[in-house]
């Protein structure tokens, strides 16, 4: 959709959300010029009003906003930029300029970890020990925790069996990452089927 630069003399609005979390993350302005170097380089670029020239976030800090998706609403004059920072958005240090927490969701946060040990395993860790095992071993691992599962639904220790719950969805989140997947993939799939 093409974006009208005429209704705010040149300029329209772009809100920053967090791709993953879903916080707002903060508000700037465009001109076409910061626009078009957003896409090209998938990276956000503004224009700064008191400055009169294009800056993208992060080149003094190193805290940039990479695009993972662009979004123009239906008066074609604000645009909708879903990134993911790559540390503190708001100059004062605070995770964004309206002084909220941004932290993702627990299953996400568990998925990062499983993905930096993926990525650099460390010595000692169990879950880069799995990696080093093997899809195999990984997707074995799946199994025997899902097995464990069952055996503990029968019984009525609720503890026990939240337990072994817990340690099915985390070897899970390590197979999918092992096969290149994320917990958001699944959910993906999962939406997709409802709309059916």
């Amino acid at each position: 959709m093409e974006l009208n630069f005429n209704k705010g003399n040149g300029l329209v609005p772009a809100v920053v959300q967090d791709a993953q979390t879903q916080k707002v993350l903060m508000l700037g302005y465009m001109n076409e010029e910061a626009w078009q170097k957003t896409l090209a380089e998938k990276v956000v670029t503004f224009y700064s009003r008191t400055k009169e020239r294009l800056w993208t976030k992060g080149e003094t800090s190193g805290n940039f906003l990479k695009v993972v998706e662009t979004l123009v609403d239906c008066d074609q004059d604000t645009i909708l930029i879903r990134a993911l920072p790559t540390g503190a958005v708001c100059h004062t240090g605070a995770d964004t300029c309206f002084q909220e927490k941004n932290v993702p969701d627990f299953l996400t946060h568990l998925g990062n970890v499983i993905q930096e040990a993926h990525e650099h395993p460390r010595e000692g860790s169990y879950t880069a020990s799995l990696f080093a095992k093997g899809i195999n071993k990984v997707a074995q691992k799946v199994g025997e925790e899902a097995v464990e599962v069952i055996i503990e639904a029968k019984d009525s220790n609720d503890e026990l069996f939240l337990g072994e719950c817990a340690d099915l969805m985390y070897h899970f989140l390590v197979l999918l990452r092992a096969k290149g997947f994320s917990l958001q993939d699944v959910t993906k799939v999962l939406e997709e089927r409802h709309k059916k």
